[in-house]
């Protein structure tokens, strides 16, 4: 990051914690959230499922998997932004490494990162409007072979059954 841009930055966080009557910092993880299923159909017909956290609301979806020590296998959490729009995550107060996945409002999967780096401040974009963010532990997309154009079931989805 150049000088200019690394000021900016820093100008931008002091002024949001200046802020009166801006939220508390969490200290700790979220409770779970409701637990839905997600399917992922991937190029070579395998149906992978997951049992997935539903980020619906602002607040859930600003906490995320902040301040948690694992995410386990099998799990994930799924970030729903109700209409297409450029997604724009980060890691920050997120302990673990994630693969963050973004889905068009048809289930198709449009862009992968892989490994964030935790507590980084750095924004991991979608690179267009999608429906949604699914949150896995990192290294999940690599091992499972789990590509853009794999198809995601889920009852958000336009292609959902």
């Amino acid at each position: 990051m150049n000088r200019r841009n690394l000021l900016a930055a820093s100008a931008t966080l002091l002024l949001a914690r200046a802020l009166p009557g801006r939220a508390a910092e969490p200290t700790g993880p979220q409770p779970e959230l409701p637990r839905e299923k997600l399917v992922i159909v991937t190029h070579d017909g395998r149906r992978l499922e997951f049992s997935v956290e539903m980020a619906l609301t602002p607040e859930q979806q600003t906490i995320g998997l902040m301040n948690r020590p694992v995410v386990p296998e099998g799990t994930g959490m799924l970030f729903d932004w109700g209409s297409p729009r450029e997604s724009q995550m980060w890691m920050r107060n997120t302990l673990v490494s994630l693969d963050m996945v973004f889905i068009a409002a048809g289930g198709r999967i449009e862009t992968i990162a892989e490994h964030t780096v935790p507590r980084s401040l750095a924004v991991i974009a979608s690179q267009g409007p999608v429906r949604a963010t699914l949150e896995l532990a990192a290294g999940t997309t690599e091992r499972l072979d789990i590509r853009v154009g794999d198809r995601v079931e889920q009852r958000i989805f336009a292609s959902a059954s």
